[in-house]
């Protein structure tokens, strides 16, 4: 029997300094933090359009902690998808800003920035096509150069991320 999970709900991250990286995230990510954990020197931080309890945990290790070093087994990046092509410019701003950024390209299916927080850990913003026009990506993801102003040109106002509504009628509380 296989499992069959519906999405990824939640990332955890060990960080060297548990305030800087809370407000890493709230400041360019504007996240909140949902919950603390002093026990375990952890928050647990919500993204500003979900409906999740916390997308992210942080769990600061102290200044002694050895970073992985690039290139060895373990995570390599975390993808926060976008709705539209103008939040990705918008975000690769605040990233250039933030001096958090670290490159672009194009999956074909997905326009990516990257970037990384205080400690290193990479992440990727993205935002994808709409299905109907994946055509030759459906089962590609090239890295090619990401020509953002032609996309801009070419998408805008094209959202793709969806929306998470609650229902009130599944509400059980």
């Amino acid at each position: 029997m296989s499992l069959s999970p519906v999405r990824l709900n939640h990332a955890v991250l060990f960080v060297t300094d548990l305030e800087r990286a809370e407000r890493f995230y709230t400041e360019v990510f504007g996240m909140e933090v949902a919950a603390r954990e002093p026990h375990a020197n952890a928050a647990f931080l919500r993204l500003p359009r979900s409906g999740n309890h916390h997308d992210l945990g942080l769990f600061g290790l102290g200044s002694g902690a050895a970073p992985t070093a690039r290139g060895g087994v373990g995570l390599y990046h975390l993808a926060w998808q976008l709705d539209t092509i103008e939040e990705l410019a918008q975000a690769r701003q605040a990233l250039i800003e933030a001096d958090a950024y670290t490159g672009q390209s194009s999956h074909g299916a997905t326009k990516s920035i990257y970037g990384a927080d205080p400690d290193g850990n990479e992440f990727e913003l993205m935002w994808m096509l709409p299905r109907q026009y994946w055509g030759a990506y459906e089962h590609a993801a090239p890295v090619e150069p990401l020509e953002l102003d032609a996309e801009l040109e070419r998408w805008a106002g094209v959202g793709t991320a969806g929306r998470i509504t609650i229902d009130a009628a599944e509400d059980r509380t």
